[in-house]
This record gives C-alpha cells, sequence and structure tokens, in this order.
C-alpha cells in the first residue's frame, strides 16, 4: 500500500513546490536572540521570532530554570490529577491569574493546546461559538472538536459579529472567541466594542492573548489592558512561548467555575504531562521581573513605531499595527520567498508568509520586533529592506 501512497504524496509535494508554496526550515545554531547564528557559521539579525521583550536568552531566567531543575528535577512523568502537580506548577497558575487579572489558571503544554481543550468541556449542541475569521488554527480546530453551532464573522468587523450574535440567540449559550493580535495582520481586536455585544446579546468573551500579552497596553497587560476590559472577558488562552520567555507552555485563565470545569474534563490537560519544572520555575521568575519595571515594554513599543514610521517613509506598503507584528506586503508569493532568501543574502533572518498560511495572494514578510533590536540593527534591517525592495521592483 505504502508504495501508492508515496507516489501520490510525492505528486503532493511536487505540486506545493512548482506552486512555490513548499516551506523550508533553516538551522539556528545559537541561543534565540536579536543576532543568531546559521548552520553555515553566519550571522543574522533575526527579525521573524517571537521574542517579543528579548527574554528568551535572557540570564535571569536561564538561573531560574536551573535552580529549579536542581530542586525539582526534570520532567514530571506524569500529568497533574495523578501525581504531577508541584508547588512550582501551582505558583505559576497563581502568578498568571494575577498578571490577567482572573480568578483562576490552568496550564497546558502549549497553547494550541489550551485552545483545542477549552471549548469541548463546556460548550454543546445546545451552544454556539462565534469566532473571528483570522483566528488562529489552533482555536479552529478546538472549536472543530467541539458540537456546538458555529458562526464565522469577518475580520474584527462588529456590524457582522452583531449579526451572528442576534443569528446565535436560538442557542443555550453563546461565546465570541477572537485573538487579541491577529498574527498575521498584527492588528488588534475592538475588545471594548466586544464586550460591549457579548453584554447587549448574552454572551461569553475568550481572547487568545498569545500575540498582545507582554506586547500591547500601558504596560504591556495584553487586550483587556488595552481596552479597559478586565472583568469583561470570560477566558484569556496565551502561551509562554512568545514574549513570556519563548519557550513552551500554555494556559487558560479566567472565571473561576470554567477552569474548575476544565481541569476535570479538558482531554489536552488531563492526558498529556505536566510542563517540565524548569520551565514553570523560569516562567515564575518571569512574572516578578515583569512585576518591577516596564522597560523592555517600552523598549519594544520604541522599536516598533521607529521600524514602521522608516519603512512605511521608504514607500513599503505595511498593514495597519498596533503590535509588534509589521506586515510588508508583497502579495505575490514566489516573490515572498525570493525576497526573504535575498534578505538572508544581506544578514538579514525574515521569513515570507503565503498560502495556506495566509489567504492566496495575500502573502507578506511577516517582521516581528523585540525589544532586544538596538537602533544601529533596525536601521541595517530597514536599509537592507530598501534595497532589495528596490532589486526585487517593489519600491521605485
Amino acid at each position: 500500500m505504502y508504495g501508492k501512497f508515496q507516489s501520490y504524496l510525492s505528486e503532493e509535494l511536487d505540486k506545493i513546490a512548482q506552486a512555490g508554496l513548499y516551506k523550508k526550515e533553516r538551522c539556528i545554531c545559537s541561543e534565540q536572540g536579536a543576532e543568531i547564528t546559521l548552520a553555515d557559521g553566519s550571522k543574522a539579525l533575526n527579525f521573524c521570532a517571537n521574542n517579543y521583550l528579548g527574554l528568551a536568552n535572557s540570564p535571569r531566567l536561564l538561573e531560574a530554570a536551573k535552580r529549579t531543575m536542581d530542586s525539582r528535577g526534570y520532567g514530571m512523568s506524569s500529568v497533574r490529577f495523578i501525581c504531577g502537580t508541584q508547588d512550582v506548577h501551582l505558583e505559576l497558575e497563581k502568578a498568571v491569574s494575577e498578571y490577567f487579572h482572573t480568578e483562576d489558571t490552568i496550564l497546558y503544554a502549549a497553547c494550541f493546546d489550551a485552545n483545542g481543550g477549552v471549548f469541548e468541556p463546556l460548550f454543546t449542541a445546545e451552544d454556539a461559538i462565534i469566532s473571528d475569521s483570522l483566528n488562529h488554527a489552533s482555536i479552529i480546530d478546538g472549536v472543530r472538536l467541539c458540537k456546538a453551532v458555529r458562526y464565522r464573522y469577518a475580520n474584527a468587523d462588529m456590524e457582522d459579529l452583531e449579526r451572528c450574535l442576534q443569528q446565535a440567540q436560538a442557542q443555550r449559550f453563546r461565546i465570541i472567541v477572537t485573538d487579541g493580535v491577529f498574527s498575521m495582520d498584527g492588528n488588534v481586536a475592538p475588545l471594548d466594542k466586544i464586550c460591549d455585544l457579548a453584554e447587549k446579546y448574552d454572551a461569553l468573551v475568550m481572547v487568545d492573548e498569545s500575540h498582545s500579552a507582554g506586547v500591547v497596553g500601558a504596560t504591556g497587560h495584553g487586550v483587556a489592558e488595552l481596552f479597559d476590559c478586565y472583568g469583561r472577558v470570560d477566558i484569556h488562552t496565551g502561551t509562554l512561548g512568545k514574549a513570556f520567555g519563548g519557550a513552551v507552555g500554555g494556559f487558560t485563565t479566567g472565571r473561576k467555575e470554567i477552569i474548575d470545569m476544565l481541569r476535570q474534563r479538558s482531554r489536552p490537560y488531563l492526558f498529556s504531562n505536566s510542563l517540565p519544572p524548569m520551565i514553570a520555575g523560569a516562567a515564575v521568575e518571569l512574572f516578578k521581573m515583569l512585576s518591577e519595571d516596564n522597560s523592555l515594554h517600552d523598549a519594544l513599543v520604541q522599536n516598533v513605531e521607529y521600524f514602521r514610521t522608516k519603512m512605511l517613509d521608504a514607500g513599503f506598503d505595511i498593514k495597519p499595527t498596533q503590535s509588534a507584528i509589521c506586515a510588508v506586503m508583497l502579495y505575490d508569493a514566489p516573490l515572498s520567498q525570493r525576497f526573504a532568501a535575498a534578505m538572508a543574502e544581506e544578514g538579514i533572518f525574515v521569513t515570507g508568509f503565503y498560502y495556506p498560511v495566509v489567504p492566496a495572494g495575500q502573502a507578506r514578510i511577516r517582521v516581528q520586533l523585540s525589544a532586544a533590536h538596538s537602533r544601529e540593527q533596525l536601521d541595517k534591517a530597514i536599509a537592507a529592506f530598501v534595497k532589495v525592495g528596490k532589486n526585487l521592483g517593489v519600491l521605485k
């Protein structure tokens, strides 16, 4: 059988490659940071990591991870409800709850698991899930695992959301689900307006804070802070793999009874090992760091504003953004790959995004800024963009 299946896969892979959609992985041989070392020994400036606060190689987090591994071991070899709960897991859950001003928190191996495990335990065929059209794949997959009636509204379109809410009055319970920051465009969900509609039409609200926590809001506490919606959001999900240290791990935080039900019935939680102690210990230290001052977030905001202004002045087509994501629009998939390859020759590490990661005809270079980038590094990246843009006919 595999011979026939192999032929089918080879043909499909050839089609992907011929369409200019084949994704290749580039190997890094250093710690994650603003500057990285590649497999051939060359160095490059990194502008495509989710390392928004520059903490992926923080000495303080490394020390906390080592300290926790020395005292609590390497791994748990168990799920939480058997013998996989340590004091450090409980301490981290408390820290996440305090950060988001919520009642309780549950940890997962990844935010993909958090989103995959949140809907099915809470909602049935009697209920409705109303989801933004640009929500992350993990939310889409989580919704698919649930038997609730599904509604989909155009990205951040409040008129379309209201239409869905009106239709969903036929169901018992309703929940509006949105990314806080949409990862491909960098725009922020209008959470205040979403909460207003939720209250008008008697719905719950869930927001995925993966790309917004640590980034948006006066002190980087996410979209609830940005729109002053503390207490109006019922469920937040998020990750430790982006601004919060860049490792692994996810969480769901929110109303006490919701979190309690997830502990009883959420399958990714019940059937996956606990977070390794060193990850949990480093994350506890992370939230201590963020409570001490706002300097990293301030640096990130300044870098984003500087980079975006200079790129617009140069003539690039950039999606509006309130986040650390800057989508440089090229529209053509093969062009996005050629552009990224040319940037690599200039010592700038960026990635072209194209279908199916983004809609067909919407290819782009997604630039992600970090608090770790220096002004000199930003200027080097901007100069490379301008040079490559002119060489490839993107700029006049």
